[in-house]
């Protein structure tokens, strides 16, 4: 049986090879993911204006501060119900924990489109936190989606990819659709709905997006549950009844559709009135006694216990759950969420900062930043996020197949703090090296970004025990980065204000860099474990070499009796021992 499993083997991997890409369903996913970013990335053009028209303040240096309320809510509420949606996903399934991801963002939109005052805002992102447990199912839905580890590159590049695209097209929608009285007062009049709630619009375009993405969710998007996507889905159902007739074919074509299904139904009838090799009889020749079949006591001690031990591969307690490895792999995603938000929110502000005009006391004590007006670091950040689609879908993939998720992993954090120890000292290069350096700083950061996130997440997926257990993990996951983006901007803008006051811009920036450090160090520890796919790998392939052994043993001493039959003196009919024996 030894020399059954290579070839199992060899034919497993010749088979991955030519396995198709899931495509379809991952295309279902990422129409509706994109919806997501859409809804989020939209009120940042014009969360400055909302703050200032509630009427809160009348100093403009604290609107910034009620700025990061108003995006840390989310986030914070996000990181409470994170671990508790990824329990739900495992007990009701991944689809429905999706789609009423989405249908409560969408709530959360209106609610904060109609907010006539901070509380009520707060309330509204708040909302959106609790009810949108989709960060750590969406990466569930995923790994159960990959069955094949020779996709995984390609397809975890897939959702970052949406989210980049989804923020560029979040924020253009935002500031266009806001203050429409304002924009466009020809189609919206002073006194209407419009002008009492200025910031509706946008909202209300936002949760109509969602909505349709809930839509696609609904009739295409397939249960990805290892125990539950066998039941029905009545959802599913009726998007084939929406496509059948939206899709047109040859009446031969449907004739030979029809007479294929009879043919299969009726081989499957036959197929269940036939016994196994190895349980066959000849009760039809009355002469000759049953051939011997293999009794649960004559199988292997391995094959008895065949059955059970998938069972028991499969833990679904939270402590069997979180191994040394998901532990690790989570850890490293917190930290790595907080420095990556917080360099997302300290550039923009060191690139507006205006250009200092104290005396430089190099190494470490200056000051200043460049300047810029909003729409140039508008721009910047656009030349930025495309980037990061290209550098998604394109390089990741190339880097993880050549190099592999965890050395790709460490090289990118080993090489990360470097960039947060250089870019203070962009202030202080000649003006002609200024903008390069700044565009250099900023696509080595997407970079790192687009290398690291992914690398994590089946770093992640492939430590774990069992799918069974994904929905909790990632749910963890999402919880631990969600209280990384929480607190991230807000230590990060304090630390930076202290560095401002004492004469040292560049502590915030190198602050991050020890965070990064430490999980750089954290990433020594962490192994490309044999995850799930192995082990059932394994199992399934010696579960097939089992049976194969079985087959061969009984076919042995189904020939070995016919000979002794034969001998003597016992004539089988031809026809009837090729029946009873092959």
């Amino acid at each position: 049986m030894t020399s059954i499993i290579p070839a199992r083997r060899r034919q497993h991997v010749a088979k991955a090879q030519t396995a198709p890409f899931p495509s379809k369903q991952l295309y279902i996913l990422a129409l509706c993911r994109i919806c997501e970013p859409i809804a989020f990335m939209s009120i940042f053009p014009y969360v400055y204006y909302m703050i200032l028209s509630f009427k809160i303040t009348s100093d403009t240096r604290q609107i910034a501060v009620y700025a990061g309320l108003v995006t840390s809510a989310f986030a914070f509420a996000e990181f409470l119900s994170g671990v508790a949606w990824g329990r739900i996903s495992d007990r009701v399934g991944r689809k429905p924990v999706l789609l009423a991801g989405l249908a409560g963002t969408a709530l959360s939109m209106l609610v904060f489109g109609f907010a006539p005052n901070l509380p009520v805002a707060l309330v509204g992102r708040a909302l959106g936190g609790l009810l949108n447990g989709n960060m750590g199912v969406l990466q569930t839905t995923v790994a159960e989606i990959v069955t094949v580890k020779e996709h995984q590159s390609q397809a975890y590049a897939i959702m970052p990819f949406v989210w980049s695209l989804g923020s560029l097209l979040g924020p253009a929608l935002g500031g266009a659709l806001a203050q429409p009285c304002e924009s466009f007062p020809t189609f919206f009049a002073r006194g209407t709905l419009f002008d009492q709630f200025p910031f509706l619009l946008p909202n209300l375009v936002c949760a109509v997006i969602l909505a349709f993405g809930v839509l696609v969710g609904v009739l295409f998007l397939e249960e990805t549950h290892e125990e539950l996507k066998g039941r029905r889905d009545f959802g599913i159902e009726a998007g084939r009844w929406l496509l059948g007739h939206f899709q047109t074919r040859p009446a031969d074509q449907i004739i030979v559709d029809k007479a294929g299904e009879a043919n299969l139904q009726e081989q499957s009838a036959l197929l269940e009135d036939e016994e196994p090799p190895g349980y066959r009889t000849i009760e039809g020749s009355p002469c000759q006694p049953s051939t011997p079949s293999l009794s649960p006591k004559a199988l292997p001690a391995d094959a008895k216990t065949k059955g059970k031990r998938r069972v028991k591969n499969k833990p679904r307690g939270v402590r069997k759950a979180f191994t040394k490895q998901v532990v690790l792999n989570i850890a490293g995603f917190g930290l790595l969420a907080y420095h990556s938000i917080a360099f997302d929110q300290l550039m923009p502000v060191f690139l507006s900062e205006p250009i200092s005009t104290e005396p430089i006391s190099l190494p470490f004590r200056f000051t200043g930043g460049f300047g810029l007006s909003s729409q140039t670091i508008g721009l910047m950040l656009s030349v930025q996020g495309v980037y990061s689609m290209v550098a998604q879908l394109y390089l990741f993939p190339f880097a993880s197949r050549h190099f592999g998720s965890l050395k790709l992993f460490r090289c990118v954090l080993m090489t990360w703090p470097l960039l947060y120890l250089l870019v203070p000292y962009l202030v202080i290069l000649p003006q002609g090296l200024q903008m390069p350096g700044v565009y250099l700083c900023l696509l080595w950061k997407i970079t790192a970004q687009c290398f690291a996130f992914p690398s994590n997440q089946i770093l992640l997926t492939n430590s774990a025990p069992s799918s069974l257990v994904l929905g909790v993990i990632n749910g963890v996951a999402a919880s631990s980065a969600s209280l990384a983006r929480a607190f991230g901007p807000t230590v990060t803008g304090l630390i930076h204000s202290w560095g401002l006051k004492i004469g040292f811009t560049g502590v915030a920036w190198w602050a991050c860099g020890v965070v990064c450090i430490l999980g750089a160090l954290e990433s020594l520890w962490i192994e490309a474990v044999d995850g799930r796919m192995d082990h059932e790998d394994e199992e399934r392939l010696a579960d097939e070499a089992l049976i194969d052994a079985l087959a061969i043993d009984a076919a042995i001493n189904a020939a070995e009796d016919l000979q002794q039959f034969e001998e003597g003196g016992v004539q089988i009919p031809k026809s009837e021992s090729t029946l009873n024996f092959l």
